[in-house]
């Protein structure tokens, strides 16, 4: 391999350091003479022209990038296809089609290998410059690597980072539930990242609730397990009925003296964007056409919908997203990180483009798989025991 691109793109997720990092200590041991370049801020700076080249300094110092998280590349969303988005932000001129300014630079800058890391969006977003790469007869191998905290691309049985981030927001509800002892009757809402999938919601109660098995609890003062405990969880996949909720959780309320709750800020967005609509608002959308849950805040509904059925002297929605998705990778993520990476550069070296992850289609075998069987949107199945044991659980709370 001649000259070999690297790229971050997308939100933040716990292993985007530690992929850049592992790239360049594996490139470094297998392909030590390869060059190595690096894209500011993902497809912005390559459309801008805007990278670096890897020193060989920093090529013996990135051991220190398994340690840390965000990106030190830094991120951006931008749609390669999108092309009025990309005159709008100033990233092409009127009438180019970004697609070819990004190819023509990759040319410029003489990569024959692009890396890309990120999630679903992102490798949609290679797999399109990759198919007009081979349309347009240029000779180079994109390779992308699965990156999302909610763990929802088809056909990736394990996305970079997603565990992590779980271990994380549970380790900052563990915090946060302390809060529940600030006041009487309190409503406590955790809200998780997840806009389709509630993967990382239930991930995150799963860790949580492994977390409380191990505490050791004083009732007779006042430390109790059912105080902390979680009393629901909500996810885009089960449908949320907001008045038998309330019905339930009222007798929790009284029983315990406060309740927990989790729930993905993509549930049920469709009821709150239709009701803003209602009201004349209008609803911003990112240049993938996303709703901005920034701007839709379903912890801060669930919240104005509970609250008062509940009786609850004082409601507190807290967001666990930033905290978790910059996090450093844990030692289970550390590990898949390292196979992936190895996995990619092996394709890479014979000239394969895709996206390498653990097939579930083809055994959870890992190795490359092409752009067009990736997707977004999988669903998280909740009928696997362990979150209906969670359910079970909460519902005898």
């Amino acid at each position: 391999m001649d000259k070999v691109g690297i790229l971050t793109a997308g939100g933040l997720a716990p292993c985007l350091s530690a992929a850049v990092g592992e790239f360049l200590l594996q490139y470094t041991e297998k392909f030590p003479e390869t060059e190595i370049i690096a894209y500011r801020y993902g497809y912005q700076g390559l459309l801008l022209g805007e990278s670096f080249v890897v020193t060989p300094e920093i090529r013996r110092q990135a051991q220190r990038l398994l340690a840390f998280g965000g990106s030190p590349l830094g991120n951006s969303r931008v749609k390669l296809t999108n092309g009025k988005d990309c005159v709008k932000r100033g990233l092409v001129k009127e009438g180019e089609d970004p697609q070819k300014v990004a190819a023509e630079q990759l040319v410029r800058d003489g990569v024959t290998v692009l890396h890309t890391i990120g999630g679903d969006d992102t490798n949609t977003a290679a797999g399109d410059l990759a198919r007009y790469l081979k349309e347009h007869h240029y000779d180079l191998t994109v390779m992308g690597l699965p990156k999302t905290v909610d763990n929802d691309v088809y056909p990736i049985a394990q996305s970079l980072g997603a565990v992590t981030a779980a271990e994380a927001g549970a380790v900052f509800f563990e915090h946060i539930v302390s809060e529940a002892s600030a006041s009487p009757r309190m409503l406590l809402i955790h809200e998780v990242m997840g806009r389709h999938c509630g993967w990382l919601t239930a991930a995150t109660a799963l860790a949580y609730h492994r977390r409380l098995e191990k505490s050791e609890w004083l009732p007779d003062i006042g430390l109790r397990r059912e105080s902390r405990q979680l009393h629901a969880v909500y996810i885009p996949e089960r449908e949320l009925d907001i008045e038998k909720e309330a019905s339930r959780l009222t007798e929790v309320m009284e029983k315990v003296g406060n309740v927990n709750v989790f729930i993905s800020e993509g549930a049920g967005v469709e009821a709150i964007v239709k009701e803003m609509e209602s009201r004349g608002e209008s609803v911003e959308r990112d240049a993938f056409g996303h709703v901005r849950l920034d701007r839709v805040q379903s912890g801060q509904y669930l919240a104005s919908q509970l609250g008062k059925q509940l009786g609850a002297e004082k409601v507190l929605v807290q967001k666990s997203g930033y905290f978790a998705r910059s996090s450093a990778a844990n030692t289970e993520d550390l590990r898949l990180i390292r196979e992936c990476v190895a996995s990619a550069i092996e394709a890479a070296s014979h000239h394969r483009s895709g996206v390498v992850g653990y097939d579930e289609k083809r055994g959870k075998a890992l190795g490359c798989i092409e752009f067009a069987r990736i997707r977004g949107g999988k669903p998280y199945d909740f009928h696997a025991e362990d979150f209906q044991s969670l359910l079970r659980a909460m519902a005898q709370s």
